[in-house]
């Protein structure tokens, strides 16, 4: 029995959906491709490797940017050390005796090693590497440091807050660094009183969280330190304390607006200009895309970042799918910072150790001491990550981590400070953790080849798995196995992302 024959209408309809399906598929945004995937996943964490390369190259810009954006954590997979739920009161500190005093100086030195340890352990150990890279982004913006805060339980805090909020909300992280006892001491907001109004904190929220230099005046500093007096510490908790009696609950006018602000109201104010979206997203731009921000596509995306109501997410995806993060100038533009060299190497070939304290060591020489940024600006980033002294360091640890199959690092490969407080520093643990260092290369280039090929292919391969642009020098592309790996690290292109 033969159907009934559709009439002409609903045959159009399917011709119509037919080819608007094929259109659709012909216009679909295309791949990424495993330059791109590369590109993706050594900007937004420390190291891409061929497999993940390979899940995220068949994907569309944005399809790719949702995937580095998903399932990121808000807290560390590492235990945290025993002691950060201590906090030691100054009060107690005043009333040490001499021997006291140096007992407690050797204990800050010691948790804020510690510390550093801890850190650089869930940096390598990680699963969700954007969250540590944009915890680091933040510790950078709102820069708290050791020898001010002279506390490892309070940066432990705030490192806890920082990554809790690194893929949040920046208005919500805003008000809780401001709040955060650590930023309270190195700003000296804990001291901020009526009557006698610090300007530390109001200067720097405006310069160098919000709005960017130049973006207000001295009388709005001065008006706005009056709003967050009273802001304060607890010092036998060393939680926040509101202190009313020591707020100055008069009228203030700050960046033209007026009342009886509090520091909640100023952070309101600073939330509300539009230089604050911009300064963020120019930051994000450096430390995403290119040293140079385009001031067109920064206002764009900036205005996208204040629509989402300051939805961090929101502005990395349109960051991160934009013509100008894949744009071949683009590639090679950033100079790797300490920690995307030393973390970044050891995720990447999977190199095994048992103390992360040489690491840690190594950092502090290249330039980077977590939790110990130089100043209130914290580190500059770029060029200022090479000199003559550095450059040499970078060197030699990679050519001492690749120079033999199944490498042991020598103990010289990070040396203990000496001088004033180099007896803090653990030297027999910091070499024989050195000598503990290890690259399985054979193994690691076995799985490589295995994946990618032998021969040419694998040479190519592997320069696009670990070179952000073609090497500089004939070099890399000589050798095979860990000699071949051993020549394209060593290769200037390696220094770069």
């Amino acid at each position: 029995m033969r159907g009934r024959a559709h009439p002409a209408s609903y045959r159009t309809a399917c011709l119509v959906l037919v080819l608007s399906f094929l259109a659709g598929a012909a216009t679909a945004a295309p791949a990424i491709g495993p330059e791109g995937a590369r590109h993706l996943l050594n900007r937004t964490g420390f190291d891409a490797r061929p497999a993940r390369i390979d899940e995220i190259a068949g994907l569309s810009r944005s399809e790719a940017a949702e995937a580095v954006l998903a399932g990121n954590a808000k807290s560390a997979g590492t235990p945290a050390p025993a002691w950060v739920g201590e906090f030691i009161s100054p009060r107690r500190v005043r009333e040490y005796t001499e021997a006291e005093r140096m007992q407690f100086q050797r204990q800050l030195v010691a948790r804020g090693i510690e510390l550093k340890n801890w850190w650089v352990t869930e940096m390598l150990t990680t699963h969700s590497p954007l969250t540590e890279r944009m915890t680091l982004f933040w510790h950078n913006h709102f820069t708290s440091s050791l020898q001010k805060v002279r506390s490892a339980s309070l940066l432990y805090r705030q490192n806890v807050v920082l990554r809790e909020h690194a893929l949040g909300n920046f208005a919500t992280l805003l008000k809780a660094a401001s709040k955060d006892p650590a930023m309270l001491v190195y700003l000296d907001s804990a001291a901020n009183r009526r009557g006698q109004p610090n300007e530390n904190f109001a200067r720097e929220v405006m310069e160098l969280f919000t709005l960017g230099e130049g973006k207000y005046t001295e009388q709005d500093i001065r008006e706005a330190a009056r709003a967050f007096t009273g802001w304060s510490i607890d010092l036998d908790s060393g939680e926040y304390l509101w202190r009313p009696l020591a707020h100055d609950a008069g009228p203030k006018t700050v960046l033209g607006k007026s009342g009886w602000l509090d520091g909640g109201d100023v952070l309101d104010i600073l939330l509300a200009r539009p230089e604050t979206a911009e300064f963020v997203v120019a930051k994000l731009w450096k430390e995403f895309v290119s040293p140079q921000p385009d001031a067109a596509e920064v206002r764009q995306i900036a205005a996208v970042f204040r629509e989402s109501r300051y939805d961090i997410k929101t502005a990395l995806r349109a960051l991160l799918s934009s013509d100008a993060f894949y744009d071949d100038r683009n590639r090679g533009a950033l100079i790797k910072s300490p920690v995307d060299l030393v973390i970044g190497t050891m995720r990447q070939f999977n190199v095994g150790y048992s103390d992360p304290l040489p690491l840690t060591v190594l950092l502090r020489n290249l330039g980077q001491d977590l939790f110990s940024p130089p100043n209130v600006k914290g580190w500059p980033g770029g060029e200022a990550w090479i000199n003559s002294t550095t450059l040499l360091a970078r060197r030699q640890f990679l050519e001492r981590l690749f120079r033999v199959d199944e490498a042991r690092m020598q103990a010289r490969m990070v040396e203990a400070p000496t001088g004033q407080g180099a007896a803090n520093f653990q030297r027999e643990r910091l070499m024989r953790a050195s000598l503990e260092i290890r690259f399985s290369g054979s193994e690691w280039v076995r799985e490589f080849e295995a994946r990618a090929g032998q021969g040419a292919r694998a040479v190519n391969h592997m320069q696009l798995v670990l070179l952000p642009t073609p090497p500089a020098s004939d070099g890399a592309a000589e050798g095979q196995g860990v000699e071949l790996v051993r020549r394209i690290t060593a290769d200037p292109a390696y220094q770069l992302k």
